[in-house]
């Protein structure tokens, strides 16, 4: 491959909104296993929240698509595979790309979220309520016999 082909291969990888339009691959080799990824990422994805029973098997099934990701763009960046291959290794980095945006979005859902924070504000008012009640309150204290 030549360098400024090489350069353009990274360049598509690299580009802002390279997984707009893109597919996430049906099945992807992953450290020598085969993976159906559409249909993992679509049944994760078909739920408002992922299980904490599955979080685990989403966050390695994250980690194990950037490994595979980067070792992709590195063999496209020593540039010891033809044209041909390094058009289809940015194809299937941007089907990575587009599965790991898929993936990155999962989590708990804005209204658990939004509740853990209520909840915490909530806890911290309190707490100040009851230091101010008790007199334990870090600006009367401080102030507490001086003019």
């Amino acid at each position: 491959m030549k360098e400024y082909e090489r350069k353009q291969l990274l360049e598509r990888v690299n580009r802002e909104g390279a997984t707009v339009g893109a597919d996430i691959p049906e099945t992807i080799t992953v450290q020598s296993e085969e993976v159906d990824l559409q249909a993992f990422v679509f049944e994760i994805r078909r739920r408002e929240t992922v299980p904490q029973g599955e979080r685990e098997r989403v966050e390695n099934a994250k980690k194990n698509l950037r490994r595979e990701r980067l070792e992709r763009l590195e063999r496209i960046e020593d540039g010891e595979v033809s044209y041909e291959e390094g058009e289809r290794l940015v194809r299937s980095i941007i089907g990575i790309d587009r599965a790991l945006t898929a993936l990155e979005g999962l989590g708990p859902s804005d209204l658990e979220r939004e509740a853990e924070a209520q909840e915490a504000a909530d806890r911290k008012r309190w707490m100040k309520f009851l230091r101010k009640a008790l007199g334990h309150d870090d600006t009367s204290h401080n102030t507490r016999g001086r003019p």
